[in-house]
């Protein structure tokens, strides 16, 4: 698939099913060139979000559990699962499985997932393996919450239950990530520490009474060169998308496997997969907003989140590194009276590349 072959009518389509809101319908894909096209183009803009998600990980040290199977349930295209993969290494997985509620959507995303990792086992879901208790090395979730019905949900449920650990990424929403926040509470506590993209094991602090206009969300870098591209200009004036904006939310866990600390985020018993977040750590959420010599930023921390302000003086590096989209994405601060008044140390994050 290439600009030359697209069928913009068919993105056309497609667009208009997702503006709708009629995705619960049933498969909305008609032909294999409906996911060609879509994964060539929405597809691509998914995997952006992933690579960002993915690339934190990363930095920081985190790493799933070689040798487990990865499922990508509601895989579409499948382009969350080859992210995965391809990010992780194809010889960390024992195989790749994936399911849809579209026959062809698993065909499409078995064949290219064979094409792109040919010495990995990969798979469609048997209705057998997802009504199993066989256990599940990574579950990856993407761009589902808004299709789930309540035998989905049931489904998932059951699947989060069986998985050592959780890979979901969402639209950056307000509704669908006060959803995905929904997900969070329900699985935190005793079965599942908080990996990211949260810096404690506390409640979802956007999520209390009174935050109802706030939600948790990011954004992910475009690959340089995007702007410059007449397809992707193309495609973003007919889509009605801004290509420098990729809000997204997203949700990483993983299966306890040590005792539960009271407060911040627990060390993984496995030195294996050293995580390198520390308690007493803050996370920025959304964007700063800048004005002269100051900017104003949505907080998240154990106490909750809250707005705070970061004077030029204080911090100039981290300012100037804030105002150009470069910043570290956690930092260990203090703050008194709504304003930062000590900046300790900060931890790698979705830096742009």
């Amino acid at each position: 698939m290439n600009w030359e072959s697209l069928d913009w009518e068919i993105l056309d389509r497609l667009r208009e099913t997702f503006l709708s809101g009629d995705k619960t319908a049933g498969p909305y894909w008609h032909t294999i060139t409906d996911l060609e096209c879509y994964d060539f183009t929405y597809g691509e803009r998914i995997g952006w979000k992933w690579d960002a998600v993915l690339r934190e990980l990363q930095l920081r040290g985190w790493t799933p559990e070689p040798g487990g199977t990865i499922l990508d349930w509601g895989c579409g295209s499948g382009i969350a699962g080859r992210r995965v993969v391809e990010r992780f290494g194809a010889a960390n997985f024992a195989r790749l499985v994936v399911h849809d509620h579209s026959a062809l959507a698993m065909d499409f995303a078995e064949h290219h997932g064979r094409q792109a990792f040919p010495a990995l086992t990969i798979e469609r879901a048997s209705v057998r393996f997802i009504r199993s208790d066989e256990p599940i090395g990574l579950l990856v979730v993407s761009h589902v919450v808004n299709e789930l019905d309540e035998t989905a949900r049931a489904e998932l449920t059951e699947l989060c239950s069986r998985a050592r650990a959780i890979l979901w990424v969402e639209p950056g929403t307000h509704d669908v990530s006060r959803a995905l926040g929904g997900w969070r509470e329900k699985l935190r506590g005793d079965r599942f520490q908080l990996v990211a993209p949260c810096p404690h094991q506390s409640a979802c602090g956007v999520l209390a009474a009174g935050n109802e206009r706030h939600w948790c969300h990011f954004f992910a870098p475009p690959p340089a060169g995007v702007y410059a591209d007449s397809g992707w200009v193309k495609f973003g004036q007919r889509a009605g998308i801004d290509l420098r904006s990729l809000p997204y939310s997203f949700l990483v866990m993983e299966r306890n496997v040590g005792p539960a600390l009271a407060a911040g985020p627990i060390r993984s018993a496995d030195e294996r997969r050293p995580y390198t977040q520390e308690p007493g750590y803050s996370r920025i959420i959304g964007e700063p907003r800048h004005y002269k010599g100051y900017a104003k930023i949505f907080n998240c921390d154990a106490d909750g989140v809250a707005e705070l302000m970061l004077q030029k003086r204080d911090a100039p590096d981290l300012f100037k590194a804030l105002k150009h989209g470069s910043d570290p994405s956690l930092h260990r601060w203090t703050h008194e009276n709504g304003r930062i008044t000590r900046i300790e140390s900060s931890l790698p994050g979705n830096e742009h590349e």
